[in-house]
Parts: structure tokens; C-alpha cells; sequence
């Protein structure tokens, strides 16, 4: 009896050692990326934690820790410097400066298309109706290289206007700026905006979908050369979770972990995504309007002459399926 007592704890040991050491090799294998995301709260910003919080990102072996930013050039700049890994939701035309300048960029996916997100807005009670009553307004977009920036940039070429753009920051900050009176013309994405907008606070003055943008891709996920070589097998993972998250977040389970990482209700979670949102202006692999996005660019003077396709080919290293 006393052998199969010490048999038995034996047994045990080896038992309970064996399950440590496979906790450990699955702890082991949750390769840590570090994410600067712009503007926390946006629903296509929002891929990385839903994909952390739906438990697919650990699916794929990842394990995310996620940065949010005032916008996109804080974004840029975090992974030109390679503090971070990826880059979430820089501005396109702010990418495609960059890269024409040297920097050590590359767009692994498109992040969103359309610009129906933004919209330019004013304090309900303000004088400026339209575009013809902003000459010396100040005209908000978040930081340089952001996507707003880049449709600020188109409103101001193509109504001619001669209103200041001012950099602002994120939505809360300048919706404190809009209602206290520094700034005339404030930007916002859904979900920010709607609660003001329902109570007539303030009122739509344009959608970023009204330039040149509109239906075109306006934000990119970007890494550093470096990293998109050094983890490259990481960066298929998180490519393979990214596409299953978009996917997810156009479920009902998905939907509510959005709501309840903001804490907003369902109602208004469901509005931000089903009313700006369509699910194929987040998808990583349709990047749209390449071609009108490079004249653009030039035309705005981001880049001094058009991006050819050779440096796009360069440019563009989307993991794939």
C-alpha cells in the first residue's frame, strides 16, 4: 500500500508538472504586439480591442497592447520612430508623404474607405450657415497626416476657402473648443457628436464624404520596415484575426462588445456602425481609389509628383489569406 501511495503522489508531481509546463507554452506562445490606434472609441479604430476582447487575438496567438492617440500623426510618428508595431488608422495622404520623403513605412491593409465617418460641424446657434460664411474661421481637424487633416486640406481647395485650419486634437477636446468658442468649426466621428447632434447643440455644416474622398480609401494600417520584417509571421496572425474581428463586429455579439467597452447603449452602438460604417469600408484587403488618391496627393501637395505603381508595389505589403 505504501508503494501505491508513493506511486501515486508520483504520478501527481509528474502530472501537475506536465500541466504547468503546457500553461506555460501556451503563455509562451501569446506573442505581445504593441498597437497606436487613433482616436479610441471610433467603431473601425475599435478592431484591435474588440479583437482583443472577443478572444481573437489570443486565437492567433497574439497578445495586444493598444495605444490610443490624439490622432493620426502621433500614430505615424510612433511607428516611424518603431516604438510600436502597427500603426492604426493614419491618414493616407499623410502615409504617402511620409513614404515619398524616405520614411520607413509600409501599409499592410486598408483601415477605412469612404470618409462618410467625419463631419465638420458648428454650434447650433453659430452664423455660419455654409462653406460661403467661413472666411477667418478657424476649421478643426485632429493632427497633421490624419485623415481629417487630408479632407480639411480638400475643402479648402476645392471651395476655395479662407478659413484657418487649426490642429485639435481628438473629438471630446474639440468639441470643449467648438462650445466655449475657440474654434468655430469642429470636427467628430460617430459615436462622439451624436448625443449633441440629437439635442441641437450643434449642427452638420460637411461630410468628409462631400470631397474628393468620398468612396475612396482614407486611413491605412501601417508598420515600420523593420518590423515588417522582423515579425513577419505575427503580423499574418494578427492580419488572419484582423479579418475574423471585422467579420465579428457585424454580429450581434460583436456589436455588444463595443457597446459595452464604451458603455454606450446598443441602440446607439448599432447607429454608429450600420448608419456610417458599411462592414466593406473596414475590410484590411480593399484598398480603393489608388489611382485618384495619388493625383491627390499631388494635387494637395502632399507629395511633390505622383507615387508610381513600382513604389506602390513597394508600399503595399498586405499580408495575405
Amino acid at each position: 500500500m505504501r508503494l501505491n501511495h508513493h506511486l501515486s503522489a508520483a504520478v501527481a508531481v509528474v502530472a501537475a508538472a506536465a500541466a504547468f509546463a503546457a500553461s506555460t507554452a501556451v503563455a509562451v506562445a501569446q506573442d505581445k504586439l504593441k498597437i497606436a490606434a487613433g482616436q479610441r472609441g471610433n467603431w473601425d479604430s475599435a478592431v484591435p480591442e474588440i479583437m482583443q476582447r472577443m478572444g481573437l487575438a489570443k486565437k492567433h496567438g497574439l497578445d495586444l497592447e493598444i495605444l490610443w492617440t490624439q490622432g493620426a500623426g502621433e500614430t505615424q510618428q510612433a511607428v516611424i520612430s518603431n516604438s510600436v508595431d502597427i500603426g492604426v488608422a493614419p491618414g493616407v495622404m499623410g502615409v504617402l508623404s511620409a513614404f515619398a520623403k524616405g520614411a520607413p513605412v509600409r501599409v499592410i491593409g486598408n483601415q477605412a474607405s469612404g470618409a462618410q465617418d467625419l463631419f465638420w460641424y458648428v454650434k447650433a446657434d453659430s452664423p455660419i450657415k455654409s462653406w460661403k460664411d467661413t472666411e477667418g474661421k478657424t476649421l478643426a481637424y485632429s493632427t497633421n497626416g490624419s485623415s481629417n487633416h487630408g479632407i480639411v486640406t480638400a475643402f479648402m481647395s476645392e471651395q476655395k476657402l479662407k478659413a484657418r485650419p487649426v490642429a485639435t486634437g481628438g473629438p471630446p477636446a474639440t468639441l470643449t473648443q467648438v462650445m466655449s468658442g475657440q474654434i468655430d468649426i469642429g470636427w467628430a466621428a460617430p459615436p462622439f457628436g451624436l448625443d449633441q447632434l440629437d439635442k441641437n447643440e450643434i449642427r452638420v455644416l460637411a461630410k468628409g464624404s462631400d470631397t474628393a474622398f468620398g468612396g475612396q480609401t482614407v486611413r491605412f494600417n501601417i508598420v515600420n520596415t523593420q518590423t515588417l520584417t522582423a515579425k513577419k509571421d505575427q503580423l499574418a496572425r494578427f492580419a488572419k484575426a484582423y479579418r475574423e474581428t471585422v467579420a465579428a463586429m457585424y454580429t450581434d455579439a460583436g456589436l455588444k462588445t463595443y457597446a459595452d467597452w464604451l458603455g454606450i447603449p446598443l441602440a446607439k452602438a448599432q447607429r454608429t456602425r450600420d448608419d456610417f460604417f458599411p462592414r466593406s469600408s473596414i475590410e484590411l484587403d480593399t484598398i480603393i481609389g489608388l489611382d485618384v488618391i495619388v493625383k491627390e496627393a499631388v494635387n494637395l501637395k502632399y507629395t511633390a509628383q505622383p507615387v508610381t505603381k513600382e513604389q506602390l508595389d513597394q508600399l503595399i505589403q498586405i499580408p495575405p489569406k
